[in-house]
């Protein structure tokens, strides 16, 4: 997955211009972006909608469900469960242990859906509290439905009391970076996923294509968009370019033709096991996004 699209669980009309998009993963949002007086109606036109649209869309199908410390998670599983979606995000997260406790709860819904166990993936936000941030490394092993780790700065910004997330730059102060670097270093010690969070501004098309481009040179693999708009922005950035892909299968085929030896030297410029596990990561995205098969490129 490269994009992930958010899309009020309340607005079928937004519910179709995000099935529409280009995004690989739709995230029919429960929580922030509805209401709680419009949770109940939320959750049925959401259920509705998906049964009724799943055909029309390529994406995978995430909902966002309220936090488990709401009181409002079971009655968002009981209701989109049934519906077959492909994954949960589960906000406020505090650690491995939420993880575990949610995918109880879902093994539970599947089994009275009749649906396989272990089939609907987790994506956590992992930073939306002080105490999550300083957990971050809690989620390795955790849960065989872990997809992906991601994370936000609105939420922990009220938890610890600071103005802004941003500087008068636009540049994140020195703790939301540390969420970020902590979210990256985290997905990697799972062996999962680096989802970066949203850009508020989707207005900014410059500024958010800069911020894709440093997140996908970073280590993210994918990211989050608030506005179908930005989907293909993100699809653009996270997608290994032609000549990346390249580059990486000659390491591949290099080390494949040296018999896999510690290092090897390619137009005299020596690489050794880490550049060979990098350029295997570029070409597995490459090939998840259609644009690289052990051929070629494409």
């Amino acid at each position: 997955m490269r994009s992930l699209l958010f899309v009020p669980g309340d607005s079928e009309r937004k519910l179709e211009k995000g099935f529409a998009s280009a995004a690989d993963v739709v995230i029919v949002d429960l929580e922030d972006s509805v209401a709680l007086a419009n949770k109940q109606a939320a959750r049925r036109i959401a259920a509705d909608f998906i049964a009724a649209h799943r055909g029309n869309t390529q994406a995978a199908v995430y909902v966002r469900v309220n936090d488990l410390q709401s009181g409002l998670t079971d009655e968002d599983l009981a209701a989109l469960v049934p519906v077959r979606l492909d994954g949960v995000m589960l906000p406020k997260s505090g650690g491995g242990q939420d993880v575990q406790q949610l995918s109880a709860k879902l093994r539970v819904h599947e089994a009275e859906a009749g649906l396989p166990d272990g089939g609907i993936k987790i994506l956590p936000i992992v930073t939306e509290t002080a105490g999550a941030v300083l957990a971050a490394a809690s989620y390795a092993g955790a849960s065989a439905r872990l997809a992906g780790l991601t994370w936000g700065a609105e939420d922990l910004s009220a938890a610890i009391g600071a103005q802004a997330a941003r500087d008068g730059s636009g540049r994140y102060t020195d703790v939301f970076r540390l969420a970020r670097a902590l979210t990256l270093l985290a997905a990697s010690s799972a062996d999962v996923a680096a989802v970066d969070t949203v850009y508020p501004d989707f207005r900014d098309a410059t500024g958010f294509a800069a911020e894709c481009a440093e997140a996908e040179r970073d280590g993210f693999t994918a990211k989050m968009a608030i506005h179908p708009d930005q989907v293909p922005v993100i699809n653009a950035a996270f997608t290994p370019s032609r000549e990346a892909v390249e580059r990486s299968a000659a390491v591949v085929a290099a080390f494949a033709a040296a018999g896999d030896p510690g290092v090897v030297s390619i137009d005299g410029r020596m690489f050794d096991r880490p550049h060979l596990r990098l350029a295997e990561r570029l070409l597995a995205r490459a090939r998840a996004a259609g644009v690289y098969s052990p051929q070629g490129p494409e």
